[in-house]
């Protein structure tokens, strides 16, 4: 008997290589640099259904999951701008390195997450967590931060929107299967916060021949935040779908 058609949710067909949402994550920890970058380096990485803000924030993190009921044990590291889409102001995801073989396709699939592979390490020295993160054995982009006072979590800096770009080639030259404004703002429930902690940081980007960002050298740093985590991973919502001619 060959499998019907409306039970496939990803390929291979017989035994999908990543697990659908709800994804369960345990032991998150994480840190993220706030800062001011240039603008030029902002608009050359932002598509142009989104616009910059005129503070050009930029987010830059790196977490450790210690566990995942879908993807298992992973490091990521990510850079986010702030910019506008019509009349409201959130965050885009620039890229998302991580060293995980099962989470990219996920990401890339059902959020749109420009998630690349990526050697990378996270972890303390001292008061210090550091991401490095690493392709070719060269440095791309290392994140430093210390943790100096707990805070609330009304002190954290609010995201608001959290989009991407979901792109997906044609088989066919030339042609997109898919390409969706993807918002991700509601994406975690469940959320169980067991410190937050603001502090001081550093981001360090070096040129690259792919993926480079050297041109994001903060101009002004505005704090940094060490956060542990744990909550579930759901679905995203469809902003706007390019290739319907019906979305308004």
């Amino acid at each position: 008997m060959t499998i019907p058609l409306d039970k496939i949710n990803g390929m291979p067909a017989y035994s999908t290589y990543f697990p659908k949402p709800p994804a369960i994550y345990k032991g998150v920890k994480s840190h993220q640099i706030h800062f001011k970058a240039d603008k030029n380096a902002i608009s050359r990485v932002l598509p142009s259904c989104f616009e910059p803000s005129d503070d050009r924030l930029c987010i830059a993190s790196g977490m450790s999951i210690e566990w995942c009921s879908n993807y298992g044990q992973f490091e990521e590291s990510t850079l986010s701008v702030k910019c506008k889409y019509k009349n409201y102001e959130g965050y885009f995801c620039v890229i998302a390195f991580l060293n995980s073989k099962s989470s990219i396709p996920a990401g890339r699939e059902i959020y749109g997450t420009p998630k690349v592979f990526a050697d990378i390490k996270v972890g303390m020295y001292e008061r210090i967590m550091y991401t490095n993160t690493e392709i070719a054995n060269q440095s791309i982009m290392n994140i430093r931060s210390t943790m100096e006072k707990k805070i609330d979590i009304e002190q954290l800096p609010k995201t608001e929107h959290s989009w991407r770009l979901k792109v997906i080639p044609g088989a066919e030259k030339d042609t997109l299967d898919v390409m969706q404004i993807i918002d991700g703002k509601d994406v975690q429930s469940d959320q169980t916060f067991k410190t937050i902690q603001y502090g001081n940081g550093v981001v360090e980007f070096n040129p690259m021949p792919i993926y480079d960002l050297s041109d994001f050298t903060p101009e002004e740093y505005y704090g940094a935040y060490y956060i542990e985590t744990d909550f579930t991973e759901n679905y995203g919502k469809v902003v706007y779908d390019f290739l319907k001619k019906d979305t308004k």
